[in-house]
């Protein structure tokens, strides 16, 4: 039996199952895409960027837009609270995860580290300006939707 759920066809036998840490952070490193949560004027902006996963660390190349101006979201601050969010979902099979990581961000500031990361995090256009953040995460929950 199938039903209709908002013009979604919801099947039977689908089962949320809680991941742990590692199982999260794993899947996140296994796509390129996520979204970035912060504070903008005191209130919640998202951004979609591009990361990496490394020692623990969520990297990620925040593009700066010209409507950013005048607006630091971590440039010139530290220990920026911020949300992080990745997911991999088959709309036709109805399964896939879903990760959110919280934590602290802060700007990549060391030479080293900002080259090493600007190669391995390639910006979607060759003019853009890009920030490197690295995000600590303190909490990280994920869900995975099975089939029975």
């Amino acid at each position: 039996m199938v039903e209709r759920l908002v013009g979604r066809t919801r099947r039977p036998g689908r089962h949320m199952v809680e991941l742990d840490r590692i199982e999260a952070m794993t899947l996140l490193a296994s796509v390129p895409y996520g979204r970035m949560v912060f504070t903008r004027d005191a209130l919640p902006a998202i951004r979609t960027v591009i990361h990496v996963v490394e020692r623990d660390e969520i990297i990620v190349a925040r593009l700066t837009l010209p409507s950013d101006s005048g607006r630091a979201v971590v440039k010139e601050k530290r220990n920026v609270v911020v949300a992080f969010e990745a997911d991999e979902i088959d709309p036709v099979r109805q399964v896939g995860w879903s990760v959110v990581a919280t934590g602290f961000a802060n700007t990549v500031t060391d030479p080293e580290r900002l080259a090493h990361y600007r190669q391995a995090l390639c910006p979607w256009a060759e003019d853009a300006v890009v920030d490197i953040i690295a995000i600590e995460p303190t909490i990280v929950t994920g869900l995975r939707l099975i089939a029975a």
